[in-house]
């Protein structure tokens, strides 16, 4: 256990930002999943929503410092090639 003030302090704001960075890590991780069942669905307009939505949910995580923007980045690419694989998919159908 911490003896000092200023350590006893530290330990409650990291407990605090835990919590937080789990939250949008949860929503990031369930954003990409909502995103890539649409996408294996063959549901084209709502992937697309969904897509977006995660690739915003990614951002602001990379922004506060939840994710290192090279991750965000690797994830939201990953995303975007699964999505393009299914326009052109529909393309052809059509």
């Amino acid at each position: 256990m911490a003896n000092h003030k200023s350590a006893l302090k530290r330990i409650r704001s990291n407990e605090r930002k835990r919590l937080q960075n789990r939250q949008w890590r949860t929503r990031a991780r369930t954003a990409i999943k909502k995103a890539r069942a649409l996408i294996a669905a063959g549901e084209l307009e709502q992937a697309r929503l969904a897509t977006q939505e995660a690739v915003r949910v990614l951002d602001k995580a990379a922004v506060k410092g939840i994710l290192h923007p090279n991750n965000a980045a690797r994830r939201k690419g990953r995303l975007m090639k699964y999505l393009a694989q299914l326009e052109k998919q529909a393309q052809q159908e059509a």
